[in-house]
């Protein structure tokens, strides 16, 4: 495939990639490099012990556009002598040949036909994909071979496929789940200003309803002091519901190491009062306390029951639900527990 204007480099001469094909530099993506390799496998294993209620991943490039200032799947960048921070925004591997690599690869008799998650390191519809086309061949493949799928983007360049999501459907398990967790355009863009809008993405919630498909929504990362309001999530679930949303997942930022350094600098530049609150939510770990995520579940809780959101076990895309969500199981709390303290530390002004 030829980009216009396209220019070959040889930025990628020193990185460690296997299958390296060429990388390349395109005005339609400034400053941004492709490294285009040839994969040799699709499919990736979870790791036993994970907290994904799926097996096994697809992952058609590393790293992301989206230039999410939070995103966790940063650290990952660094196996390729990259680093988690802007490299990880503009050095982008491809895997030109996944979609065949993949049908081989469940061809074989040796296949269960698992579950396959695709967009857990990075978004298999982000605008490159509108270049490289590697999406239709994948879901293809899956299908072909009757492997349930699901997929979670924030790109509206999923509304392309769902012609194929839709005939995939009527064979296969498939859940569809759209990342939203913002309703202010200008915060959605300092926080991850590679990401298209609130709205495009409730437009790709109705496109999907549309379709016959049950959307559903991870409204995650919820930032503390920042979206984690009730106006906030009272308006974002509004928007998520009308739009033909069928359930929602909501959870607080989390911040492992690659993810922590470069949020908290970005937090240092665009929020400095909030920088010693969240590094007592956090302490040394990569996860708020205890007690806040017990008081915004709590709220996400009371949000769910006011917007009509029920759960139902023929639910696809529930497989984006994650198995440490605590409304996966069991009944929600009493009222009472509802009106617990807020947790956060004291915080007198933003600014």
């Amino acid at each position: 495939m030829r980009w216009d204007g396209q220019q070959a480099t040889d930025a990628g001469a020193l990185l460690p990639l296997r299958g390296l094909i060429r990388s390349i530099t395109t005005p339609e993506f400034a400053g941004v490099t492709f490294h285009e390799v040839l994969c040799k496998s699709a499919l990736n294993k979870v790791p036993g012990g994970s907290n994904m209620p799926f097996t096994w991943t697809i992952n058609t490039t590393r790293g992301c556009l989206h230039q999410c200032s939070y995103c966790f799947a940063r650290k990952t960048h660094e196996y390729l002598d990259l680093d988690s921070g802007a490299d990880f925004d503009t050095q982008i591997v491809v895997k030109t040949n996944v979609a065949e690599v993949l049908a081989a690869e469940v061809a074989k008799p040796s296949w269960r036909r698992e579950h396959v998650a695709l967009g857990t390191n990075s978004d298999p519809y982000m605008r490159a994909e509108g270049r490289y086309r590697l999406m239709p061949g994948v879901i293809q493949a899956l299908t072909a071979s009757r492997t349930p799928f699901s997929i979670l983007t924030k790109g509206p360049l999923l509304r392309r496929d769902l012609p194929l999501i839709s005939a995939a459907a009527e064979r296969v398990d498939v859940g569809i789940g759209v990342s939203l967790a913002f309703t202010d355009p200008q915060l959605q863009q300092r926080v991850e200003p590679g990401t298209p809008t609130p709205k495009a993405r409730l437009d790709l919630i109705r496109a999907v309803a549309d379709a016959g498909l049950q959307p559903t929504v991870m409204a995650m990362p919820i930032l503390p002091w920042l979206t984690d309001s009730t106006e906030h999530l009272d308006e974002l679930f509004g928007a998520i519901r009308e739009a033909g949303g069928t359930w929602v997942t909501a959870g607080p930022l989390h911040l492992r190491p690659g993810a922590r350094e470069w949020f908290m600098a970005w937090l240092a530049r665009e929020y400095p009062a909030l920088v010693p609150k969240y590094r007592a939510l956090f302490g040394r770990g990569s996860y708020t306390s205890t007690e806040y995520r017990e008081w915004l579940s709590g709220r996400v809780r009371e949000m769910r029951r006011q917007h009509g959101f029920v759960r139902e076990e023929t639910q696809g895309g529930a497989r984006w639900t994650l198995r440490t969500d605590p409304d996966a199981v069991g009944d929600p709390p009493a009222p009472a527990a509802l009106a617990r303290a807020d947790p956060r530390p004291a915080q007198t002004a933003l600014f």
